[in-house]
Parts: C-alpha cells; sequence; structure tokens
C-alpha cells in the first residue's frame, strides 16, 4: 500500500465523483494500484481558474475495471473516508514545492508532476494533510454552542508535526470532519444562510450560521459541500425536522404540517428558492435533496 496523488478538476471528461470513486485509463493501473487500501489526496492541477490546489483526501477501498467502459479503471472511495480540506494547500507556497517527491536531483520539477495518478512519500503526505487541516477559528461555531457540544471536544487536539500514519487515524475523527465540513460550506455559501439569506455576524467576528447535512452523516451522508447547506439556527432546526424541505429545482418547500404556515414562509427569501453556490460542484446533488424530501420532509 502507498499514499498517492490523484488529479482531478471540477470540468473533468473523465467519470470522477470525488467522494465516491476516480475513473481513469489503462496508464495508470499499476499506480493506482499501489494506492488500494490506502489515502490519497486530490489535486486540482494549477492551470485550472482559481484552482483549489491539494483540497481533499480519500481512502480507496478498491481498484476494479469500469464495467460501463472498456479500457478504463474505478478506484472506489470507501464510504465515509473523503475529506475536504478546511484549507485548500497550494501547489506552490511561499515559492517552495510543497510535494517535495515532484523535483528532480537538481531541484526542479520532474516529469512526474504530469502524472494524473501517482505515488506520494509519507513525508509529502504528512504535510499536505497538516496545512490542509490547520485550523482556522474564523469559521468554528459560536462560543456557547461550541462549549456546549460533546461531540466536539475533541477539536482542540493539535494537528502539529504528526507522523503520517498517526494523522491517518486524524482522518476518521469526527470532531475533525465536522470542522472541515463546517468551515467548507459556510465559505461556498458565503457565510449567508441560504433559506432565510440573512448573513448575521456575531460579537465576535463569527457567522451565526450553520452547516446541515441535507442527508445526514448517521444515514450514511458524506461530508462533502454538496451534501450541505448553510442554515440559520431556525432554519436548520426547521430542515432537520421536516418541516421545510426542497425540491429538485431547489424551490423552498413547506411542510403543511407547520403549526404557522405564514411565519414560517415569511422566514423565506424573497426568490422562494434556495440561495444556492456560484460554483456548480458546491450546490446540492439531486439525490441527497431527493433523500431528504422523501424521508424527512413532512408532506
Amino acid at each position: 500500500m502507498a499514499f498517492g496523488i490523484f488529479i482531478h478538476r471540477s470540468d473533468s471528461i473523465y467519470d470522477d465523483v470525488p467522494s465516491e470513486r476516480y475513473q481513469f485509463p489503462r496508464q495508470y493501473f499499476s499506480r493506482a494500484q499501489q494506492c488500494e487500501g490506502d489515502w490519497i489526496v486530490y489535486l486540482e492541477p494549477s492551470k485550472v481558474k482559481d484552482t483549489k490546489g491539494y483540497f481533499a483526501v480519500a481512502k480507496v477501498q478498491e481498484i476494479i475495471a469500469d464495467p460501463r467502459k472498456s479500457d478504463m479503471y474505478l478506484a472506489v472511495i470507501e464510504p465515509g473516508t473523503y475529506l475536504d480540506f478546511g484549507d485548500p494547500v497550494p501547489f506552490r507556497d511561499a515559492g517552495d514545492i510543497v510535494e517535495q517527491g515532484l523535483l528532480n536531483d537538481q531541484g526542479r520539477i520532474s516529469g512526474r508532476a504530469q502524472a494524473a495518478v501517482r505515488t506520494l512519500s509519507v513525508e509529502d503526505f504528512a504535510r499536505i494533510v497538516e496545512r490542509g487541516l490547520d485550523r482556522d477559528d474564523d469559521f468554528l461555531p459560536r462560543v456557547d454552542h461550541y462549549a456546549q457540544s460533546p461531540g466536539l471536544q475533541d477539536a482542540q487536539v493539535s494537528f502539529q508535526h504528526l507522523p503520517a500514519r498517526e494523522r491517518v487515524n486524524q482522518l476518521t475523527n469526527r470532531a475533525v470532519r465536522d470542522r472541515n465540513f463546517r468551515k467548507n460550506v459556510l465559505r461556498a455559501y458565503g457565510e449567508r444562510c441560504a433559506i432565510t439569506g440573512l448573513r448575521l455576524i456575531n460579537g465576535g467576528g463569527r457567522a451565526e450560521v450553520e452547516a446541515a447535512h441535507i442527508r445526514p452523516v448517521e444515514q450514511d451522508g458524506p461530508d462533502i459541500v454538496s451534501n450541505g447547506l448553510a442554515l440559520s439556527g431556525t432554519a436548520h432546526w426547521m430542515f432537520d425536522r421536516g418541516l421545510v424541505g426542497l425540491s429538485d429545482d431547489l424551490t423552498i418547500l413547506v411542510s403543511r404540517q407547520s403549526n404557522d404556515l405564514d411565519a414560517v414562509a415569511a422566514m423565506i427569501n424573497s426568490s422562494g428558492r434556495l440561495l444556492a453556490p456560484e460554483r456548480l460542484a458546491n450546490r446540492p446533488r439531486t439525490e441527497f435533496v431527493s433523500w431528504h424530501r422523501e424521508n424527512c420532509f413532512r408532506h
């Protein structure tokens, strides 16, 4: 087993869903196979406008032939392992190449940098993950909410200078995943409630908005932005209890079982639709929206 790099771009011609699968041609089979059962880092190439650089990690469950397309293969991602970095890591950081294994004996970038699938040294893996999970209190929950949430107490753990294999253990830590999920969802929605349209900042400079899973983690919902919504506390409460939901076109639905339909309707922004992120890849995926409507929304 070995750590690896998978290059992915949101406008890829390949049938990629980073949290679920990564498609690649036969030429990369032997390299991808080395990563089977281990963790990989996703990299968006620098030629992509507003590139995210190294933006996520995931564990490869298995490598299989693509049943839908000959001469293509799939790296199947182990469910529940994909994790977006709270702080995407640039390919060059302060002028230095983060992935040191790409440098040749003369200190120049080698041809390996062009490989869409490549192995990654333990040192480079640890360096990238450390920077990607670096703490940033700007996106943490409010102090009172944070202090009262037992599930978040582990978030105080330090990420500094851990060996690569110890760092792997933290990639499935619930507190780490909650913090990164929140940072990415709030960033994607501009810290604005997607239902009410309000962007409220408290006295401490933090957004009074929460990151909600559309399909809950307890129901196999992934920690990805397209399964998330930025919601005010009240909107979050109503969404989780099925008093509001979404149609496939992101029109906001109000349950007839609400005890005050007019009050709920008055909370919704004037468009009547969810205020979704500009980046298409961050918008709610239909499969999650449909799941919530069929399993949570009170018709």
